[in-house]
């Protein structure tokens, strides 16, 4: 894949800089390396005119210039494949400047290129040195340019860890008073070589910035003990806690930052512990702030060089009471532009949705991760089951493309995407055991193909589409083969000569499978046989593939991908599905994925739906879905004629279902449907995959059907239909989209026995309205009001 957005400008303009280091002593253990201040000045004249400073790092920097902080972008320069994609941000700073002597300084830390990183925490991902790289220049050349004469310094960061937190030392040094000062400044280590060479690495940003966006103030304050302060924010979130009334100097105060609290009233992690595997021993949560206080009137702690996901901060040490004015919750991610809004008659679905989009607004930091606190990966599971919901609710196109990009430089060789994206291992093995043995899940890897899909339905960007073919192509064609090349061992025992169809059954290697399903506790075990499963995912990724290939014009990959399409569905049927619409193996997961991707000939597909919804009532009227089907479950059966069990799960309570989370007190979604109950909490309790059901609320209740299949010529939503489908007792329901052509709205509501709908309808657009009696209505551009009898 080509990055589109390379501009050579971005190398010209750094072509005098080159990278440097601070000059670190001893090197602290992963987790408690400090911040290192830069710095340097240069001249400047008003006949100089408009400067610009373009800058990146390896690791997490704040540029500052005359002791102003340029910008308020967070977290720069965001997370990529370092190795090969490299964002420098650009910035005016003629504002900051004054005439003569200006100082430039740059604050480093880790950040996501060498701390500690995934389930593991491990560190040194990308390197084991942190390094910086600006350009300072006007119209007449440059003004100053990172090298040999810049100096560093250890900052009042004494620590700072994406995963474990920040300390911060307020009386050691405050730059904006002593940025003048000589002592303890030593010259930087000027880097060459290796990755410091490749410069083509050096991109625009296509994403928004992560920004602070919101600031939440306390619902509620305990003291639980002596000393200990207990801070209710009422909302899972990403992002830091901002500290005001820091008491006297050398007050040490701690905050320790959660998702839920303990019997006692404290702040627990537990549930979100990582765990390293050589060792079979739980490893601390982090996710921990230490400030020592200098005294200062005024001063404020706000930790801007780690995240945390919380909605408790647990407050220790504080020389006397906080108010709620000195404690807020800084919300932290992408800065996205919202899309979509929802709301119905019914308000726990209300709720629903909005537990859905902070679930999505906390595992937006810059990249698509699935949850903000234990791992905080990018997991390609995660987004490929999410995305379609995410592009309802806010413009993630710019944010799905930078993610692509990275997943094409990390892929392997041999088309294998590993399971996170960005890789701190880039696009080879790592080493790891079961890390390197998950590269190439099914259902995992196979975003390769379901992302850039979304993205054409949902944006029509042929060209997106044309940028991600290579690593579409890549991840089909190893799936293929790794079906051609082994039989899995229990098949091949039960029927020692295979039959034609098993060159297309793809039941070996490591998968994840359906994935944490109900009372099935995950088995992550590679001999296990998920053939069913990943059968299924070469068949859509690969009809999925051809129909790209359509659009590109390629009739030659067209055909090649549909033949492979048709082969994997023989293989997939003859192997799991009889005349009776029954599956071999079966689960509610394994039923819904054979409806949705269309692996059921038409003429038994009203028997495999009616088999479905019969586990539903032999499971007690309970969803039975796990990681990959769960979004998809409600739209199937809907679309089957099972309207009716789509809202009683919907709208059921208890364990496991939606409602359930929140009548336990969730405000995001939970990892595990039982995250919460009487034996405490476990997993993540920010995790949005589970949250794919939001997708349901604007398809099905409120109607706004995605287009399957935009125009050649690229351009979504030019076509659409909208359906409501009423149910569940809800009386009224709108919502409304900003696509590529405009504003779509939906609003509709049941009252003295008459069904009423108005929809809105951009210029540009034709649309369709089936109603609830069948009738189908043309709706050209404008407003457009429809009543018939209630249904």
């Amino acid at each position: 894949m080509i990055d589109h957005v390379f501009n050579s400008s971005v190398s010209e303009a750094l072509r005098q800089a080159s990278w440097i280091s601070p000059r670190e002593g001893t090197r602290a253990a992963p987790g408690n390396r400090p911040a290192y201040w830069l710095r340097s000045s240069f001249v400047w004249r008003p006949g100089h005119g408009q400067v610009t400073v373009h800058a990146t790092a390896h690791g997490i920097y704040e540029l500052f210039i005359n002791g102003s902080r340029v910008g308020d972008q967070e977290l720069t320069p965001g997370f990529t494949s370092y190795r090969k994609r490299l964002q420098v941000q650009e910035w005016d700073i003629t504002e900051f400047l004054d005439e003569g002597v200006n100082a430039i300084s740059a604050l480093l830390s880790d950040g996501w290129f060498r701390g500690r990183h995934g389930f593991e925490r491990r560190a040194d991902g990308f390197g084991t040195e942190t390094a910086f790289l600006a350009s300072v220049a006007c119209a007449g050349g440059v003004l100053a340019a990172t090298d040999g004469t810049w100096q560093s310094i250890e900052s009042h960061i004494t620590k700072a860890d994406l995963m474990d937190g920040q300390s911060v030392d307020l009386r050691r040094f405050h730059f904006l008073e002593e940025s003048t000062t000589t002592e303890g400044w030593l010259p930087v280590v000027v880097r060459n070589g290796g990755l410091y060479d490749h410069r083509e690495r050096l991109i625009r940003p296509v994403a928004p910035p992560v920004r602070r966006l919101e600031y939440l103030s306390p619902t509620s304050i305990a003291t639980p003990e002596p000393g200990l302060m207990v801070v209710d924010f009422g909302q899972n979130i990403n992002g830091w806690v901002r500290l005001g009334n820091l008491g006297p100097a050398g007050t040490r105060v701690t905050l320790r930052h959660g998702e839920v609290l303990d019997g006692t009233g404290q702040v627990s992690t537990t549930n979100i512990q990582a765990f390293d595997f050589a060792s079979k021993t739980a490893l601390p949560a982090g996710q921990v702030d230490h400030v020592i206080s200098a005294g200062r009137t005024g001063d404020v702690f706000e930790p801007r060089h780690t995240t945390h996901g919380f909605r408790y901060v647990q407050i220790e040490g504080s020389a006397g009471p906080l108010s709620p004015d000195d404690i807020t919750a800084v919300v932290v991610h992408t800065d996205l532009h919202r899309t979509g809004t929802f709301e119905c008659s019914d308000p726990r679905l209300n709720a629903l949705h909005n537990a859905i989009l902070w679930s999505f607004r906390s595992n937006a930091c810059d990249v698509p991760t699935d949850c903000p606190q234990r791992e905080r990966s990018g997991f390609t599971g995660d987004w490929q089951v999410f995305v379609d919901t995410a592009a309802l609710l806010f413009d993630v196109s710019g944010f799905s493309t930078k993610w692509l990009r990275d997943l094409d430089a990390d892929q392997w060789q041999d088309g294998r995407v590993p399971t996170v994206i960005p890789n701190p291992a880039g696009d080879g093995p790592s080493g790891n055991v079961f890390e390197d043995l998950a590269t190439g899940s099914a259902g995992w890897g196979d975003a390769a193909v379901l992302v850039p899909w979304s993205l054409w339905r949902a944006y029509g960007n042929r060209e997106v589409l044309a940028e991600a073919f290579p690593s579409m192509r890549a991840w089909v064609d190893y799936s293929a083969r790794a079906a051609a090349a082994r039989r899995h061992p229990d098949r091949a025992a039960a029927r020692p000569t295979p039959l034609p169809h098993e060159q297309y059954l793809w039941d070996t290697g490591f998968h994840f499978g359906e994935w944490l399903e109900p009372d099935t506790p995950p088995n992550p075990d590679p001999s296990r046989d998920h053939g069913i499963v990943a059968t299924a995912f070469l068949f859509r990724s690969a009809t999925l593939l051809a129909r790209t290939a359509s659009v590109l014009g390629d009739s030659g990959a067209e055909s090649h991908y549909a033949t492979l399409a048709a082969h994997v569905l023989t293989a997939w049927q003859t192997e799991y599905l009889d005349g009776s619409g029954r599956l071999s193996e079966e689960s509610q997961g394994h039923y819904v994925r054979a409806l949705a991707f269309g692996l059921v000939p038409p003429k038994t597909q009203s028997l495999t739906a009616a088999r479905l919804v019969e586990l539903i009532r032999n499971n007690g009227n309970r969803l039975g879905t796990g990681f990959l089907a769960t979004g998809l479950l409600l739209p199937t059966l809907a679309d089957h004629g099972y309207l009716d069990v789509a809202y009683e799960l919907l709208l059921s309570n208890g364990t496991p279902s939606w409602l359930g989370m929140l009548d336990s007190g969730a405000t995001t979604m939970w990892e595990w449907w039982d995250g919460i109950t009487s034996n405490g909490a476990r997993g993540s309790l920010n995790h949005y995959s589970k949250g794919a059901v939001g997708s349901f609320l604007y398809t099905h209740i409120a109607g706004l059907l995605l287009p399957d299949h935009p125009e050649p010529m690229g351009t979504a939503y030019r076509t659409v239909t909208i359906a409501p489908q009423p149910g569940g007792g809800i009386t009224s329901a709108r919502a409304a989209v900003e696509t590529t052509m405009g504003r779509i709205s939906s609003a509709w509501e049941i009252e003295r026995g008459k069904f009423t709908l108005r929809v809105d309808i951009p210029r540009g657009v034709d649309a369709t309205v089936q109603l609830p009696d069948g009738t189908r209505h043309p709706a050209p551009a404008g407003r457009h009001d429809f009543i018939i009898p209630a249904p």
